[in-house]
């Protein structure tokens, strides 16, 4: 069976969408990667933009770049990669019918689904600090007027203090 971690880690953010890449989805359904790229264009009106899309030749090079270190020769492809939303994942599931890819399916859907539900968290703390912030801003507002308001009357003590007496001095 697949391991979670396994999928969580090869989940990436590419054009600020949470995605699975092709090498990644052909390893785990134990397929080759030009074996799944090759039953996407076939059907290719399967796989709108916003469930799959193919990186530009900036964005496989910088990727390629944070992937120095290589464990076998040609792990890095010279095709530009095939990045899988969770949608087009799902879609994915109904070309590939073995059951090794129902199991996968299952997971990467787990996973997406886990990843979503710690973004909310992250999104809610986000704005619970917000607003900390924003009170918190308040009351330091509030102090500065304070400081400022006892600054002033230190000031006319000050100039009362050295003010020139009129009259006798005793």
């Amino acid at each position: 069976m697949l391991a979670k971690h396994n999928i969580h880690s090869n989940i990436v953010h590419i054009r600020g969408v949470a995605v699975l890449l092709d090498r990644d989805l052909a390893a785990f359904y134990g397929v080759e990667t030009r074996v799944l790229k090759q039953a996407v264009r076939r059907n290719s009106e399967r796989f709108p933009k916003d469930f799959m899309f193919e990186l530009t030749t900036e964005e496989q090079t910088a990727l390629r770049s944070q992937n120095v270190t290589l464990n076998k020769r040609g792990q890095h492809s010279k095709y530009r990669s095939f990045c899988f939303t969770q949608e087009g994942v799902a879609m994915l599931s109904g070309l590939l019918r073995s059951p090794v890819a129902v199991h996968v399916n299952i997971a990467i859907m787990r996973a997406f689904v886990a990843l979503r539900r710690h973004a909310l968290n992250y999104e809610s703390l986000a704005q619970a600090l917000a607003q900390l912030e924003q009170s918190t801003n308040q009351r330091f507002a509030e102090v500065g007027k304070i400081l400022d308001a006892l600054n002033q009357q230190k000031q006319i003590q000050e100039n009362q203090q050295n003010r020139k007496r009129i009259g006798y001095k005793n």
